[in-house]
């Protein structure tokens, strides 16, 4: 079962609302995906090794280009669109052209099917939280 939120901050997904005002241009529907990508990487950080903006290749309205390093020591080279999150390339900053993987509409969906240590970090901070939880309900 895929699981499309992080459990450490649901409201750092605000980012990613339809018509979120990113750009302060209210009303519109344009996204700085440099903005989009780093919200990305910085709701995911705690589960893979390193994840990062990329410096090298080009960032637009419509597109960046995010690495990631998963706990299993693979590295991608993700490209952000509005259609999601697809792999494009097995090493930092690499974009392969010729290489026909499929859109996530998540990141939580990609790196589950990429990465089974993703998943069980994921899966113990939703425990932890859910244990807090529980905690700050007893006191």
């Amino acid at each position: 079962m895929e699981t499309d939120y992080n459990p450490m901050e649901l409201s750092s997904m605000s980012g990613f609302e339809e018509g979120s005002d990113l750009n302060g241009f209210e009303g519109t529907d344009v996204k700085d995906m440099r903005l989009e990508a780093e919200a990305v990487v910085n709701d995911v950080l705690f589960a893979v090794n390193n994840m990062f903006v990329s410096k090298s290749l080009r960032c637009a309205d419509d597109v960046a280009y995010i690495n990631v390093e998963t706990k299993e020591r693979n590295r991608y080279c993700l490209e952000l669109t509005e259609a999601g999150l697809k792999v494009v390339g097995y090493a930092f900053d690499q974009v392969d052209d010729h290489l026909q993987t499929p859109y996530h509409e998540t990141v939580y969906s990609l790196l589950d099917t990429l990465s089974p240590a993703y998943r069980e970090a994921f899966g113990n901070a939703l425990l932890q939280r859910l244990e807090a939880l529980k905690r700050d309900g007893q006191s």
